[in-house]
């Protein structure tokens, strides 16, 4: 028989003095279906599925450029800020995250 390991047990043992309807009564109500909460605003187009097919769909991407605060790490090519600079060679510079 599954038990639910999170339930509290009891000490003196109820259950083995109950008849197997009473058994079955009481697993009926704690039994619950699952929900599935849908808003009412939600509609097939926000659902995402797996592996959907969304080459339709254009992405939009506000672009800012490096600002005189930052730098680009030669090494992962991410763009840092300033205090993340572990090492300058040349015009190289290198971030601490690559010179660990």
């Amino acid at each position: 028989m599954a038990t639910d390991e999170d339930e509290p047990r009891n000490k003196d043992d109820e259950s083995s003095n109950e008849s197997l309807e009473g058994i079955r009564a009481r697993a009926a109500q704690k039994t619950q279906t699952a929900l599935i909460d849908v808003d009412e605003s939600d509609t097939a187009e926000r659902i995402e599925l797996p592996r959907a097919d969304i080459s339709h769909e254009e992405l939009q991407v506000l672009v800012v450029q490096q600002q005189a605060d930052e730098f680009t790490c030669s090494s992962c090519s991410l763009v840092k800020h300033r205090s993340q600079v572990a090492r300058t060679s040349g015009a190289r510079q290198y971030c601490k995250e690559c010179e660990g």
